[in-house]
């Protein structure tokens, strides 16, 4: 993947965040399918806290239902519109949601000094996978 596409990537969920939370606390994330498109999301305020879904599961969701491959995910938050953006590596419900497409899905895990985002494959973050005793 070009490193314009991930940078790309970066803007779009950037942009997302900042139309959806302009104020205080924000966050937002998105993904690149295998033929280069992106999509982005965002977890609604909903009224009561236990109905919130994270970040991610949006463009997850929307990828499954287009039927297309991921082959990167990110996700960005700030504490308030002051603050610097970080990256939000996927939890471990995410980590089995991305197993979905395969463990080479590049995961975005921190934000480097030049604002490019460091990704590394999900097997690196799931080398032990439950799933491996099956292969």
């Amino acid at each position: 993947m070009k490193n314009d596409q991930t940078q790309l990537l970066f803007e779009k969920v950037k942009h997302t965040l900042e139309n959806h939370y302009p104020k205080g606390w924000g966050g937002a994330a998105g993904v690149i399918l295998e033929d280069g498109e992106i999509l982005t999301s965002i977890s609604p305020e909903f009224e009561n806290a236990s109905s919130s879904v994270c970040m991610e599961l949006g463009s997850y969701l929307q990828a499954a239902t287009l039927d297309k491959k991921i082959t990167h995910t990110l996700c960005l938050a700030r504490e308030s519109e002051h603050d610097k953006l970080f990256v939000l590596t996927p939890c471990g419900i995410c980590q089995e949601r991305l197993s979905f497409w395969g463990n080479t899905v590049e995961c975005g895990v921190e934000l480097l000094k030049n604002h490019a985002v460091h990704y590394v494959p999900l097997s690196a973050l799931q080398p032990y996978h439950w799933s491996t005793v099956y292969q």
